[in-house]
C-alpha cells in the first residue's frame, strides 16, 4: 500500500541543529491540519530525545508561504461539535506549540511569505522569529475575520512578546503587517535581507543557524522565556484605560455586528494578571463561545465563497492570452477610476474622450487617484510623475490600434454607447476585445450593430472603483468563451474579483439591488421617515441606507437605471414620483449638495434632514408613520431575495455562491450575514415564504417564484448539504 509523503521533514544540517521543514506536497500553501500537528509532535519528540541538540529551526519549503493558518475544512467538519471537544482541541494546539518555549534548546521560526493565524501562533511560541524583508512576507492574526480569535495560545503569548497594546491591535484588527512593521513591534527579532544570488530559504537557514549560536552565547532567550511565562507587568489602572479605549474603538469599527474582536479583548484583559499557562486555559474555555456561532458560520461561508471564486477565475484566466495594454473610452468619474486601477497595476492606458477639456480633467483625475498616498492624504507627486508615462490621452480612435482591451465607460445611454462602438471597433486589432462598463443595458441591445460580437462582453466595475473589488464579466448572446476568459484575466490583472454573469437588464447586482431600492421609495411614500429606513438597513448591516445610497449614486443615474428596469420588468417595477421630482428640481444628491438629504456640513458625505426636500415631496408622501425596524428590514430584504431567486431561475447567475459573493463585493451586503441566500437559509426558507404571504397585496415585487415555494415545501435550503447552515439560528 502506497503511503503519502510526509508534510514535515526533520533534518540535521549540523549535529547540534535540527531543521523542521514544512511543505505539504498536496497544497499550494501550508496549513495546520491535524495530520500536520501529528507530524510536528513527532518531530518535537525526536528532537527532544537528542541530547546533543542546541537549536531547532522551523522553516517552510514553499516559495512565498510559511504557514497560511489552520485547516478551515477541518474547522467546518467540527462546526457542530460539543464545546468540550472544542476546548480540548484548543488545549491540544496550545500544549503542542507551548513545547517550543520549553524545549532544552533554542527554537527559531524562519519566516518567508505569508505567516497567518495558527502559523503565526506557532512562530510566536518559538524563542525567536526571523523573517525576510520581502514584500511577500506578511504576518497576521486574521481569525476575527472568521468570527473567531486565536485559539492555540495567540491571545496568551502575543501580549507577553509584543506588549498588550500591540497584541490588541494585531488580534482584534486582524490586519496584516509587513516584516518591517513586525520588527518594530518586536514580533520579528531579525530582518533578513536576501542577496540576489540567494534563495530566501537558504538565506533564512544560514541566518537562523547563526542566531542559534548567538543565543547560546548570550543566553538571553532563557530570561525571555521566564518573562513571557509570567503575568503582564501592568497595573489595574493601565488595563482599565487600555480596555476602555480599545473597546470603544472596536465598537466604532464593528457597530456591534462582529463579536469576536470584543471577545478577544476580554480574553486578553482577563488573562493579563495570570501566568501564560493559565492565560491559555482562559483562551481555550472562551473559544467555543465564538466557534460555531452564527457569525462564525457566516464568515466561514464568505471565506469559502472567495476561495472558490479565486480558484475558478484563476483557472479560467489561465486559458486566456495575456492582456498587456488597455484603452478606457470616457474620461468621466468611472473612466478615471478604471484607468487608475490599471495604472496602479502597471497596465498602460490610452484614455479617450471626444471632449478635450474632459480628457485633460480625466488625465489629472486618473493620476491623482492612482498616486494617492494615505500618509500624505493626497496624491504623491513623485509617484504621479512615474505613472504619467503609462497614461496617454487621445481623441483619435486610430490611437487604439495596439490595445488588447478597450473599455467603454461613457454615459448610460444605448445610442451614445453604440455610437462609440461604431467609431472604435474598426480601429481595434483583430485579437482585441471590446468591453462595456454598462450597469443596466443588455449586451444584446448594445452589440446589435457590431462587426465582431464574439469579441464583445461586459466589464462592469462598481463605484468607487478604488474601493469596490467586484467586476461583473457579462457574457453577451454572441460572446465567445475566449473573450470571457480574456475579460476575467484582465480583471484579475488589475486586482479585481471577477464574477461571470449572463446577459439581461441590470445583470446580477443591479437587478437584485433594484427591488430593495424601489421598496425604500415605497416605504418613504407611505410616510416612513427617510432616516428610519436608512437606520433599519444599517442596523441590519448594510454599509449605507438605501435613501442615502440614492444620494450617493446620483438621482439622475438612479432615474435612468430605473427606466431600463421598468421597461424590462413592468409587472414588478413601479415608478416612484419621488426620484423624478428631485431630478426635475435639480436635487441630484451628494454631487449637487442636496437630494433626499442636504449635504453642507463639515462632513460633506453626512446627509441631514432637508426641509426643502420635505416640501418638494410632500404631495407624494403620506402622513408620517412609525414602523418597527424589523418590518422595514423585511420590506427591504424580501424583494431582494425574491429577485435573486429569479436571477438564478433565469440563468443570469450560475449558482447561489456567485450571487452571494457578488452582493457582498458589489453592494456591501454584510459579510456577517454570510450572503443573501445564506442569510435566508439561517432565517429558514419556510418561515420566509410564510411571512411573505402578508405582503401579497403589495404586488409583483413580493410574488414568490415557484422555485422558492418548492424549496420551502421540500424543507431544503439554498446551501443544501452545507454543515455551516445546519443548526444555524
Amino acid at each position: 500500500m502506497e503511503t503519502s509523503p510526509p508534510m514535515l521533514t526533520l533534518s540535521y544540517p549540523r549535529p547540534d541543529v535540527a531543521v523542521v521543514a514544512i511543505d505539504d506536497p498536496h497544497k499550494g500553501v501550508n496549513v495546520l491540519s491535524s495530520s500536520v500537528l501529528d507530524e510536528l509532535e513527532s518531530c518535537l519528540d525526536e528532537a527532544a530525545a537528542r541530547p546533543t541538540l542546541a537549536g531547532l529551526i522551523i522553516i517552510s519549503g514553499k516559495a512565498d508561504n510559511f504557514i497560511a493558518g489552520a485547516d478551515l475544512r477541518e474547522f467546518v467538519a467540527d462546526i457542530n461539535a460539543p464545546s468540550a471537544n472544542i476546548v480540548q482541541a484548543a488545549r491540544r494546539g496550545q500544549q503542542l506549540f507551548g513545547r517550543l518555549a520549553k524545549l532544552p534548546l533554542v527554537t527559531i521560526a524562519a519566516i518567508h511569505g505569508t505567516c497567518l493565524g495558527g502559523g503565526l501562533e506557532l512562530a510566536i511560541w518559538c524563542d525567536r522569529r526571523l523573517a525576510t524583508n520581502s514584500p511577500a512576507t506578511t504576518l497576521a492574526f486574521p481569525e476575527v475575520k472568521l468570527g473567531l480569535f486565536p485559539g492555540w495560545g495567540g491571545t496568551a503569548r502575543a501580549p507577553r512578546v509584543v506588549g498588550l497594546g500591540n497584541a490588541v491591535e494585531l488580534i482584534t484588527g486582524g490586519e496584516p503587517v509587513d516584516a518591517s512593521a513586525a520588527a518594530a513591534m518586536g514580533l520579528i527579532d531579525e530582518l533578513i535581507f536576501v542577496a540576489a544570488n540567494q534563495s530566501p530559504h537558504d538565506a533564512l537557514l544560514e541566518a537562523a543557524m547563526r542566531r542559534v549560536d548567538a543565543e547560546l552565547e548570550d543566553q538571553l532567550y532563557l530570561s525571555d522565556r521566564q518573562q513571557w511565562s509570567a503575568p503582564l507587568p501592568m497595573s489595574e489602572a493601565e488595563l482599565e484605560f487600555l480596555g476602555a479605549t480599545a473597546s470603544a474603538f472596536i465598537q466604532g469599527q464593528t457597530k456591534g455586528h462582529y463579536p469576536a474582536p470584543t471577545a478577544a479583548l476580554e480574553v486578553m484583559l482577563t488573562a493579563a494578571g495570570v501566568d501564560v499557562d493559565q492565560a491559555c486555559q482562559i483562551e481555550a474555555e472562551a473559544f467555543p463561545e465564538q466557534f460555531g456561532s452564527a457569525v462564525n458560520r457566516a464568515l466561514l461561508n464568505v471565506f469559502f465563497l472567495r476561495d472558490q471564486n479565486k480558484k475558478q477565475t484563476t483557472a479560467l484566466a489561465s486559458q486566456a492570452a495575456p492582456l498587456q495594454t488597455a484603452a478606457v473610452i470616457g474620461a468621466g468619474a468611472m473612466g478615471q477610476g478604471i484607468a487608475a486601477a490599471c495604472l496602479k497595476r502597471g497596465v498602460p492606458v490610452r484614455l479617450m474622450d471626444r471632449d478635450a477639456e474632459a480628457t485633460a480633467r480625466g488625465v489629472q483625475g486618473v493620476l491623482n487617484e492612482a498616486s494617492y498616498d494615505r500618509r500624505l492624504k493626497g496624491p504623491n507627486p513623485t509617484r504621479a510623475m512615474q505613472l504619467a508615462s503609462l497614461l496617454a490621452p487621445t481623441r483619435d480612435p486610430g490611437q487604439l490600434a495596439d490595445v488588447d482591451v478597450a473599455i467603454e465607460a461613457v454615459y448610460e445611454n444605448l445610442e451614445v454607447k453604440q455610437d462609440v462602438y461604431q467609431r472604435v471597433e474598426s480601429s481595434l486589432k483583430p485579437s482585441a476585445i471590446l468591453t462595456t462598463n454598462t450597469s443596466t443595458i443588455p449586451l444584446a441591445q448594445l452589440g446589435a450593430r457590431l462587426q465582431r460580437p464574439a469579441q464583445f462582453c461586459g466589464l462592469h466595475f462598481f463605484n468607487p472603483v478604488r474601493r469596490m473589488p467586484l467586476v461583473e464579466v457579462i457574457r453577451g448572446p454572441s460572446t465567445s468563451e475566449a473573450s470571457v476568459a480574456s475579460a476575467v484575466a484582465f480583471a484579475l490583472r488589475i486586482g479585481k474579483s471577477p464574477i461571470v454573469v449572463g446577459d439581461g437588464p441590470g445583470f446580477l447586482v443591479n437587478r437584485v439591488l433594484g427591488p430593495y431600492m424601489d421598496e425604500a421609495l415605497a416605504l418613504a411614500s407611505e410616510g416612513v421617515p427617510f432616516k428610519a429606513i436608512d437606520r433599519a438597513a444599517e442596523r441590519f448591516g448594510m454599509p449605507l441606507g438605501p435613501i442615502a445610497l440614492y444620494d450617493t449614486v446620483g438621482l439622475d443615474v438612479a432615474y435612468h437605471a430605473g427606466q431600463v428596469m421598468r421597461e424590462a420588468f413592468p409587472d414588478r417595477v413601479v415608478e416612484s414620483p419621488l426620484v423624478a421630482a428631485l431630478v426635475e428640481a435639480g436635487r441630484l444628491g451628494l454631487k449637487t449638495g442636496g437630494g433626499f438629504y442636504d449635504y453642507g456640513g463639515k462632513r460633506r458625505d453626512q446627509g441631514v434632514e432637508s426641509e426643502s426636500t420635505q416640501r418638494l415631496l410632500a404631495p407624494h408622501i403620506d402622513s408620517p408613520i412609525k414602523m418597527p425596524g424589523e418590518q422595514i428590514v423585511e420590506r427591504l430584504m424580501y424583494p431582494m431575495l425574491l429577485e435573486a431567486t429569479r436571477v438564478l431561475d433565469d440563468g443570469v447567475a450560475q449558482n447561489v455562491r456567485d450571487v452571494d459573493l457578488a452582493l457582498i463585493y458589489g453592494i456591501g451586503f454584510p459579510p456577517f450575514r454570510g450572503g443573501l441566500f445564506f442569510w435566508a437559509d439561517s432565517v429558514g426558507i419556510p418561515a420566509i415564504v410564510e411571512r411573505l404571504a402578508k405582503y401579497e397585496h403589495r404586488g409583483g415585487a413580493f410574488r414568490v417564484p415557484h422555485s422558492l415555494s418548492a424549496l420551502a415545501a421540500s424543507g431544503r435550503s439554498f446551501y443544501a448539504g452545507s454543515p455551516l447552515t445546519k443548526e444555524s439560528p
